[in-house]
């Protein structure tokens, strides 16, 4: 039994599909559906159902899924403990991250990680939680920042410290500036610009209730600073999330009830990582937990 192989078959029960799998494993359908069948001759054990949409695991399966994650994991730790010390990690970590507060957190990890680790690189992607999810899915990016909810049994992840506050950003000249919260039927009839994505699903959508069909999405846009640019000229209400960033001649009203959302410093499960990004991990975990420790 190989290691390798054991990796084939995590990543077959994670996708639950073969194509999907080959694809993460950048080997062809039939090389992979041929090792999974050597493992389980090997074994004399089934470890798949297999239909026509999906294939779930037997019971002997999952006996194997957390022994080969054990092994793998044992794997790995060993290899790092002798091939790689710690003051000589380098290479890169690629980190997905939504425009959030909770950034500022992933900062002060990442400029402590370099005290420690001066010769890692960074390389930041800006997006939002879709855009972050699938390059992580696609071995893009090593990890993500993203808001909640977060599908347990594809990511482990760490909470942030921090809740992030919706409300709206209006011109100063703005009926709505003078007032120090803002209500669903505050926004009856208004024009609105928000982030990119599904609005009747959406937080805000849910939020804004029986007056959801009363507003017109004017614009969306996937940065706060193209949303904010488009809510000077009057284009729209600007509804977003506040970053306590100034925008020229806009003031941020809070939401009431009040709307917020947590994130997460997430990666994929039953991934390889590197030693440097597996050891970032472990420190920006142990940082986090840390921080909700002396909050207690």
């Amino acid at each position: 039994m190989e290691l390798r192989v054991l990796n084939y078959f995590l990543a077959v029960a994670r996708e639950e599909n073969f194509t999907k799998a080959a694809q993460q494993l950048h080997v062809t359908q039939p090389t992979l559906s041929r090792q999974i069948a050597d493992l389980e001759q090997e074994l004399g054990v089934k470890l798949f159902v297999r239909s026509n949409h999906n294939i779930i695991l037997t019971e002997d399966g999952m006996i194997l899924k957390r022994r080969a994650q054990e092994i793998l994991s044992l794997a790995d730790k060993t290899k790092r403990d002798f091939m790689q010390k710690e003051e000589a990690l380098s290479g890169s970590i690629s980190i997905g991250s939504g425009e959030f507060r909770s950034t500022e957190y992933l900062a002060k990890i990442i400029a402590e990680f370099r005290k420690k680790y001066p010769n890692v690189k960074y390389e930041i992607y800006s997006g939002n939680a879709n855009n972050i999810r699938d390059y992580i899915e696609r071995g893009i990016l090593d990890i993500g920042l993203m808001s909640e909810p977060v599908d347990m049994r594809k990511y482990n992840f760490v909470s942030m410290p921090i809740k992030e506050q919706w409300g709206v950003f209006v011109p100063s000249d703005s009926p709505l500036s003078e007032k120090k919260s803002i209500t669903p039927e505050d926004l009856k009839g208004m024009s609105i610009v928000t982030a990119t994505g599904d609005f009747n699903q959406s937080r805000i959508g849910k939020w804004l209730g029986d007056y959801k069909d009363q507003v017109e999405i004017a614009a969306t846009a996937n940065l706060p600073y193209n949303e904010a640019v488009l809510a000077k000229e009057n284009i729209g209400v600007m509804l977003s999330i506040n970053l306590n960033c100034i925008y020229e001649n806009l003031r941020f009203i809070p939401l009431q009830p009040v709307l917020e959302i947590s994130t997460v410093l997430g990666w994929k499960k039953e991934q390889i990582f590197s030693a440097t990004t597996s050891t970032f991990i472990d420190f920006a975990t142990k940082y986090l937990k840390g921080i909700s420790c002396d909050k207690i």
